[in-house]
């Protein structure tokens, strides 16, 4: 892992509900810093062998019955939330949401929501300040499922976080152009205007642990680089790095997209991210996908 901004807080109890892509590498990152580390996968198997190579207590919570464990939440300070509206909104409240409530060691919560709940600004920049506007139904979920978290530690002296992370990329699991370049899955989808903003997975971590050491309840934050772009900027970028032509681009309205996908080209925004340094104080570590590509090309071994 590359050099990071340490946590400035005293070590805790985090507890991710959610330990996927993005969550499990602050695990490992916060962990190393001292931390008690706990989360969910969203089965047996998988909570064991995650356990097992990482040394962290892993339940399995798929949020159609409580966490197995007598009581999992003992002694966790803070509480990180990656789980996506599925069949239940939330179900980190749905389950648990007596005994978080009941919890006296708890000072901190954080939801990683989407940029979607501003539904399509047609590339217009969009602060925190102004409402949701949601356009899809993913949007529409995820704008209630922040407002269930916040509505649910009101009366408490928790302070609850919103984060609104835009589209992630980063080393491993064909999660950056590079690896998509060398596995023959990169495409280049044009539409004419289209831009959008991108999170390094370490900024994210970095970002929430600036979160943890100046909490705001209520908070809600755009998670973002500083430069929103077209689709086509990252990947051409990363056939640079890699000496190759990049893949011809193909028409938005002839390509084969799922419906996630679909919904993501649907909407055009640029994100404020003036927030995350003039309240948090980050700097972060990838301000645009060029130093996170090259950061990527470097561990890959590739010269860049």
């Amino acid at each position: 892992m590359p050099d990071l901004p340490a946590p400035t807080i005293a070590p805790g109890h985090v507890f991710f509900f959610g330990l996927g892509y993005t969550a499990l590498r602050l695990a490992r990152r916060m962990r190393d810093a001292g931390w008690s580390v706990s989360g969910t996968v969203r089965s047996a198997e998988k909570a064991a062998a995650v356990s097992q190579a990482e040394g962290m207590t892993v339940h399995a919570f798929d949020g159609t019955a409580p966490i197995a464990a007598a009581d999992p939440f003992a002694g966790v300070t803070h509480l990180v939330d990656t789980v996506p509206p599925r069949e239940i909104l939330v179900p980190a409240l749905d389950r648990h949401g007596t005994d978080l409530r009941a919890c006296e060691t708890l000072r901190w919560i954080g939801y990683l929501s989407t940029p979607a709940v501003y539904g399509d600004r047609q590339g217009g920049v969009v602060t925190e300040d102004e409402p949701p506007t949601p356009g899809s139904r993913r949007g529409e979920l995820r704008s209630a499922a922040e407002r269930a978290w916040l509505d649910a530690f009101a009366d408490s002296d928790v302070a609850v976080q919103v984060f609104r992370v835009a589209g992630i990329y980063g080393p491993g699991e064909g999660r950056n152009a590079i690896e998509q370049l060398k596995a023959g899955k990169a495409r280049i989808i044009d539409k004419p205007g289209q831009v959008f903003n991108r999170i390094h997975v370490d900024d994210i971590g970095s970002i929430l642990l600036a979160s943890m050491a100046r909490p705001r309840d209520g908070g809600i934050y755009n998670v973002a680089d500083t430069e929103a772009c077209s689709p086509a900027d990252p990947i051409v970028f990363a056939a640079g790095l890699l000496g190759i032509d990049p893949p011809p681009a193909i028409p938005f309205d002839s390509a084969e997209l799922s419906e996630m996908a679909r919904s993501f080209y649907s909407e055009c925004k640029r994100l404020d991210t003036s927030r995350l340094t003039g309240e948090l104080g980050v700097r972060l570590t990838y301000p645009t996908y060029r130093e996170g590509l090259r950061a990527i090309a470097r561990e890959a071994g590739v010269s860049s």
